[in-house]
C-alpha cells in the first residue's frame, strides 16, 4: 500500500509540473528558453524528455565562464550581458 501510495504521489507531481511547463510555453509564445538540469537523466520520464517539451538537449560537463560565454554567443546570439558577470561568480 505504501509504494502504491508513494508511486500516486510521484504521478501527481509530475503531472502538475507538466502541466506548469506547457502552461509556460503555452503563454510566452516562441520567445522562451527554459533551462533543465540534472545529473541523472536517465531518471526523468520520458513525457518531460519529449521533442514537444524538450526541443534542446546539452550536455554540459564542467561549464568555465569562457565555455558560458561561447554558449551564449552561440545559441543565443548574445556577446555581452550584465548576468554574465554574475554567473562567473557563480561557475
Amino acid at each position: 500500500m505504501v509504494n502504491y501510495l508513494v508511486c500516486n504521489k510521484i504521478q501527481v507531481i509530475l503531472s502538475g509540473f507538466l502541466n506548469f511547463i506547457d502552461g509556460l510555453w503555452s503563454s510566452c509564445g516562441d520567445e522562451r528558453i527554459i533551462v533543465f538540469t540534472s545529473n541523472h537523466k536517465e531518471k526523468i520520464g520520458t513525457a518531460l524528455l519529449s521533442a514537444d517539451r524538450m526541443d534542446m538537449h546539452i550536455h554540459l560537463s564542467y561549464c568555465t565562464p569562457c565555455g558560458f560565454k561561447m554558449l551564449a554567443s552561440n545559441y543565443l546570439g548574445i556577446e555581452e550581458h550584465p548576468f554574465f558577470s554574475e554567473a562567473e561568480e557563480l561557475l
